[in-house]
């Protein structure tokens, strides 16, 4: 739909960015952090691993100063389980409360929101020890674990995420590292884990409108529009089981505290039904999220899958569909150009998917990651023109205002990232922030905070309230 005019953004709006406690802050054993699946995982090789990442732990100071510069409305951050409690259970860290403490104390001192990821992938590598999210007793390690959280920072924590995309997870937990090599039977043993993750989001919702009545709260997926190859019928069917096993499936329950039908009917034909114990339900029902924050990068494309054993369950990683025989079968999309990483690029896609989550769940949406990958090049005279970053933006930012103009109630934007970090698959090289690192792969450097072409962009952006891309 076309308009004369454009709504504006609202007067609150959270301008803000994005990062995650294992890509951004280093220190990965001090202070009594205890391990992670991340801490234990293998890297690609050629790519730099987390020890350091980029030193937020003892730069915050700095970085959040460089964010109040830019004029960040809000900060999106996760807080690592492992540094409040090393083991996942028992005795609290207290530096690890200490530190988050601080870190929120200081984002409030420069008037930046703080937005609190509770779990970003790492868990416990004592708790994975014990089966990890197979064991049904790590839902209530979870709530222990939100309950501290609540109990230290409810009081001036205004928005917390429960898991950050739980939904690839389960779909490419190999790919972002959260997999565990020793599970037989994968599929099934995932979807077990993730009826779990659910039980242990609403217990976690629940308990913040308990302990933080002023305070908001609700899931983080990684959420997308699917396109049908065409119009022929059998390529919609699949793309909306996709649409379904993809998104639906995991903001249905933690919205409407059900299973999706189509999710369920596949999970049924393929023997992946979790088990679900007496309770289970009304347990999910208690739920009740305050709003939908979603990670959008790309969009993907979909036609029908007749069980052919080339159209197999398995991805490039979290944004390239391959597919599954006799479900659907990824196929890329012919008028969308592609980033450096073989991402395609959809700002379009971005305000179909704002509002077919609008439309089907009529909550606040909160935008937790978007953003660029790129090869960033530091030039003489520290100057980096991301101009690309800035182009992407640019263009999502001007159909999320288009969204509003629909009718969606867009409630912040935190972009991926506020300064460089780790990337999960392609260590440093692979660059999304306004901020550069002076770090390479496995050369340190001096890890000096370098402001883009894209800083100075977005600070324009927020200014004006995104009159000004």
């Amino acid at each position: 739909m076309d308009y004369s005019k454009s709504k504006p953004f609202p007067k609150d709006f959270l301008w803000g960015a994005s990062t995650s406690a294992y890509q951004v802050e280093g220190a990965w054993d001090e202070d009594g952090k205890g391990l992670s699946v991340i801490d234990m995982g293998k890297h690609p090789e050629g790519t730099s691993d987390f020890k350091v990442a980029s030193d937020h732990y003892h730069r915050y100071k700095e970085d959040i100063a460089l964010f109040a510069e830019m004029g960040l409305k809000a900060y999106r951050f996760s807080i690592a389980w492992t540094r409040i409690y090393p083991k996942g259970t028992g005795e609290i860290n207290e530096k690890g409360i200490a530190f988050y403490n601080d870190l929120i104390n200081e984002l409030l001192s420069h008037n930046i929101e703080p937005i609190v990821t509770m779990y970003h992938f790492d868990l416990p590598y004592a708790l994975q020890e014990k089966g990890g999210w197979s064991n049904r007793e790590t839902i209530d390690a979870y709530v222990n674990y939100a309950k501290t959280l609540f109990k230290y920072f409810g009081d001036r924590v205004k928005y917390w995420l429960t898991i950050n995309e739980q939904n690839m997870m389960i779909l490419h937990g190999a790919a972002i590292g959260t997999l565990d090599p020793k599970i037989e039977n994968p599929q099934k043993e995932l979807y077990q884990q993730n009826h779990h993750m659910l039980l242990a989001q609403a217990k976690a919702m629940k308990l913040c409108h308990e302990m933080c009545p002023n305070a908001k709260i609700g899931p983080a997926p990684n959420i997308i529009s699917i396109y049908p190859a065409s119009s022929k019928p059998e390529d919609i069917i699949a793309a909306s089981n996709f649409s379904s096993i993809r998104n639906w499936l995991y903001l249905d329950a933690a919205v409407f505290g059900r299973y999706n039908s189509i999710a369920w009917s596949y999970m049924e034909e393929k023997g992946y039904t979790p088990i679900i114990q007496e309770g289970d339900m009304e347990i999910l029902k208690s739920g009740k999220p305050d709003f939908i924050a979603f990670n959008y990068y790309s969009t993907s494309t979909v036609a029908e899958s007749k069980n052919d054993p080339s159209d197999k369950n398995s991805t490039g990683d979290q944004q390239i569909a391959i597919g599954e025989e006799g479900v659907y079968r990824g196929v890329s999309n012919p008028y969308l150009e592609k980033t450096q990483f073989g991402w395609e690029i959809d700002p379009v896609g971005f305000r179909s998917t704002l509002r077919e989550i609008n439309e089907r769940y009529n909550l606040p949406l909160l935008v937790t990651e978007n953003g660029l990958g790129a090869y960033d090049k530091l030039e003489e005279g520290d100057v980096v023109n991301d101009d690309y970053r800035i182009d992407f933006l640019k263009k999502h930012i001007e159909q999320a205002r288009l969204a509003i103009t629909d009718g969606v109630n867009l409630i912040g934007y935190c972009p991926w990232s506020a300064i460089d970090l780790v990337s999960t698959h392609q260590g440093i090289s692979k660059r999304y922030g306004f901020i550069y690192v002076n770090r390479d792969e496995f050369d340190l450097k001096d890890l000096r905070r370098i402001k883009k072409k894209s800083f100075y962009w977005y600070k324009d952006v927020i200014e004006s309230n995104g009159e000004k891309t």
